[in-house]
């Protein structure tokens, strides 16, 4: 199949046809809504695959009849999964299975941007509690204890003293689960009441914002203001890296202000917009939508 001169538009058995796009979720919130917006508009055809009411047949599969699945699953779990499973059966996702396990899992992120050399916050693993107040005693207090895995700034807790640290994560040890066992530990920076979103799509930096809170946790899911913020030369730099460094295509980009700079603190690959679109008139859903078509043209003119 080649591409027309519309990339919306497919040859199928002789026949011009829409792109079929599938939209992987767990709740249509606005973001997803102006996703889907944006594909009508221009002609795609959407399925809408519900995680909680998804069946994959693996021993007698039915692929679904789409050209691509854009994930934008905020069940980690669940989204992973059946990416795996997509990817399996020769369905392109974005982002990929293997960036979404990365970012899902702040140890790989964290590993990713260190070993590639994209500045982040100095990070270490410990897996008793002795050897994480070893970590205390290097990184100095307060400490940030992190889930391995989450989103929206939950769990998160800072150790002011060695002490907090220890009930801290023997309480994590009580909780019983293998995602506990694991003591993400990171130095904590001073925020100047703000830290950074941007959003990545294809290789550009379409946009950032300021998120304002006087909470050490800036998350807007946490209450936190996004303002406007110029894309400078050191943000588009360091988010590009960022992502490259974790192999993702769309992706929200955190980023702190410290004395030495920008360093990364994370990054999304199913970013959030709806505080960034309140602050830029890019239109965001309408940029991941072309990126998704670009996409499924290359896909289809290199078979």
């Amino acid at each position: 199949m080649t591409a027309t001169a519309d990339p919306s538009i497919m040859i199928r058995n002789g026949m011009e046809a829409p792109m079929r796009l599938g939209v992987l979720v767990s709740h249509l919130r606005e973001e997803e809504k102006l996703i889907l917006a944006a594909a009508k508009a221009r002609g795609i055809e959407t399925t809408l695959f519900q995680d909680r009411s998804l069946v994959l047949d693996l021993t007698s599969p039915e692929p679904p009849a789409v050209d691509l699945v854009l994930d934008r699953c905020v069940a980690h779990t669940r989204g992973a999964c059946a990416l795996r499973i997509f990817d399996c059966w020769g369905i392109p996702t974005l982002n990929s299975p293997q960036a979404v396990d990365v970012c899902d899992d702040k140890v790989l992120m964290s590993a990713a941007l260190a070993t590639t050399g994209v500045p982040t916050l100095r990070t270490a693993v410990a897996f008793s509690i002795e050897s994480a107040l070893k970590v205390g005693e290097a990184f100095g207090y307060p400490l940030i204890v992190k889930p391995v895995s989450g989103s929206w700034g939950r769990l998160l807790a800072k150790a002011n003293a060695p002490e907090s640290l220890r009930t801290l994560l023997e309480q994590k040890q009580q909780l019983g689960t293998h995602h506990h066992g694991v003591f993400y530990l990171q130095e904590y920076v001073a925020k100047p009441g703000r830290d950074i979103r941007s959003f990545v799509i294809g290789g550009q930096v379409i946009a950032a914002s300021y998120r304002n809170a006087e909470h050490w946790i800036t998350n807007v899911a946490r209450g936190a203001v996004s303002t406007v913020c110029e894309v400078t030369p050191e943000i588009e730099r360091m988010s590009l890296a960022a992502v490259e460094a974790v192999g993702a295509e769309i992706a929200g980009v955190d980023l702190v202000e410290t004395p030495e700079g920008l360093k990364v603190i994370e990054v999304n690959s199913g970013a959030e917009f709806k505080g960034l679109r309140s602050t830029t008139s890019v239109p965001v859903a309408d940029l991941i939508i072309e990126h998704a078509v670009n996409k499924i043209a290359t896909l289809k003119g290199a078979r």
